[in-house]
């Protein structure tokens, strides 16, 4: 088995979905000048090795009402993870969870409606008893957004 995870097609396929998400397979093959079973095959692998987890839309939150972004590092009870993962999934302001080293057991984002709603939203999150401490700190500004396209560039050697 190759040990490298995308070769050039897989990278030049995903930059081009990523460039123009709602190409359809005839078109990424012409595009890409392979068969379409060639790129209906290569998406299928992509998407069961995990590579490709989704097709749907990139939203943002700001543009749903939520501009103002807050990372807040936990630090939980000894035995209480799965309870403080089920209880952070239940609020609708915490779009993605990670569990780390260092400081804290667990770092957050959130997202609210203003600084006076972050309020809310801390209130909401720390108010569980397995989480012991909360230090928040408030996103000014994002200049490299979450992206992964120079990943795939250079794994797949189309850098």
């Amino acid at each position: 088995m190759d040990d490298s995870p995308l070769d050039r097609l897989d990278g030049r396929l995903i930059a081009l979905l990523a460039a123009e998400p709602r190409i359809g397979v005839l078109e990424c093959s012409r595009q890409l000048g392979v068969a379409r079973g060639t790129v209906q095959a290569r998406l299928d692998r992509l998407r069961a090795r995990g590579v490709i987890r989704g097709f749907g839309p990139e939203l943002e939150p700001a543009a749903l009402g939520y501009p103002v972004t807050a990372f807040a590092t936990l630090e939980i009870s000894q035995g209480q993870g799965q309870d403080v993962r089920a209880h952070l999934a239940s609020v609708p302001e915490v779009l993605e969870l990670h569990t780390i080293t260092g400081q804290g057991d667990m770092l957050c984002r959130i997202v609210a409606r203003s600084n006076a709603d972050l309020q809310r939203v801390i209130d909401r999150v720390v108010g569980f008893d397995g989480i012991v401490r909360a230090a928040t700190a408030i996103a000014l500004e994002n200049p490299v957004p979450y992206r992964v396209l120079p990943l795939v560039a250079q794994a797949s050697g189309t850098d």
